[in-house]
């Protein structure tokens, strides 16, 4: 998340068209609204891609773990023998 909130700022500097005029000594710098909600749509898509992979890549290595394991069963004996008592 912090990354994205990075990642805006230049979002919004690739949406500005700055134009120079030296020899009125003026500079004039607009924003495209347009390009600005294409890029900010991009980054949603982007992130929902990427948290739709590492949701499956999670679910595989879960998959993988549950196959290379299986079931295992333990028997544990919590009857005590202690040296001179018989069960």
């Amino acid at each position: 998340m912090m990354r994205i909130l990075i990642g805006l700022p230049l979002l919004a500097l690739a949406a500005c068209n700055v134009e120079n005029d030296a020899a009125n000594d003026q500079m004039t710098l607009t924003y495209n609204q347009e390009r600005i909600e294409e890029g900010v749509s991009d980054v949603a898509n982007a992130t929902e891609d990427a948290a739709s992979s590492i949701g499956n890549v999670a679910a595989s290595t879960g998959q993988a773990i549950r196959n290379e394991v299986g079931d295992i069963d333990i028997d544990v004996n919590v009857d005590r023998n202690r040296s001179g008592n018989a069960n």
